[in-house]
């Protein structure tokens, strides 16, 4: 099954517009796990817009007392995540290439120009027994190079493929073939990266909607990365509910043939 990891990143956002630091963010991920996620995703960015540094050790923590959970660490190598993998030693680090100040994640790597300031990162990151999953966008011609400088798997960046499904539902004239378009791009771009010997994980802007028809298209997915979304549905339906959504979600599409 593939598993759901929950980006902490927005319940941390909420906690930051508090003084009292009210909630937690490993209260948020207790309940999380304890609703059926597997893994749990931090982004902690160097001005610490939600994600701050004793979150990252706190969730560590949490952690180690749930065997079988896994624990996602995500962010620009050439920043700060290299200090926290080596402290941490979370079970995946995926690499992403956004700005320190960038408003979100936006694009994946091009393996073109950035392959040989990656594989000496990569490397250290598997000397330190932590899987290495590379931020890319569905271009299946990537996916080779990927495994080339040393990665475990690919996250695809899903957030094209969000936007074409958000069209499609507003009833669009040339929605329906648009989408069609984009999902086979990325189940191209998976295949691609299974022949490659590599995991396939997706995230970015994934929600309740549009995550089946990925894991259809794409399974088998290892895992989902959902953050946004999920704490938006949290705020309506309560978190646990909101997990157990996901994850059914995510069963519909792996029946689906």
């Amino acid at each position: 099954m593939t598993r759901l990891s929950v980006n902490l990143n927005k319940v941390a956002l909420l906690r930051n517009s508090c003084t009292l630091g009210i909630s937690a963010v490993t209260d948020f991920s207790a309940i999380t796990l304890d609703a059926g996620a597997r893994g749990l995703t931090v982004h902690p960015r160097p001005d610490e817009r939600h994600i701050r540094p004793h979150d990252v050790f706190e969730v560590a923590e949490l952690i180690k007392s749930r065997p079988g959970i896994e624990y996602n660490i995500e962010g620009n190598p050439f920043e700060n995540l290299l200090e926290y993998a080596r402290k941490v030693h979370p079970h995946q680090c995926t690499l992403v290439p956004d700005d320190p100040g960038q408003f979100t994640s936006d694009h994946g790597w091009d393996l073109l120009k950035d392959a040989a300031r990656l594989k000496p990162v990569i490397a250290e990151l598997k000397a330190l027994g932590v899987r290495v999953s590379l931020f890319m966008d569905a271009e299946p011609d990537q996916m080779k190079r990927a495994a080339e400088v040393g990665a475990d798997c690919i996250e695809l960046y899903t957030e094209p493929y969000a936007a074409a499904h958000a069209l499609c539902n507003s009833a669009a004239a040339h929605a329906a073939g648009k989408i069609a378009e984009v999902l086979a791009r990325f189940a191209a771009s998976a295949q691609a990266a299974r022949e490659a010997g590599l995991l396939v994980n997706a995230g970015h802007d994934l929600n309740i909607p549009n995550l089946t028809p990925l894991i259809a298209a794409c399974k088998p997915v290892a895992e989902v990365s959902i953050g946004h979304a999920l704490t938006a549905d949290a705020l309506k339906m309560g978190f646990a509910a909101a997990v157990h959504a996901y994850i059914a979600a995510i069963e519909q599409g792996e029946r689906k043939s």
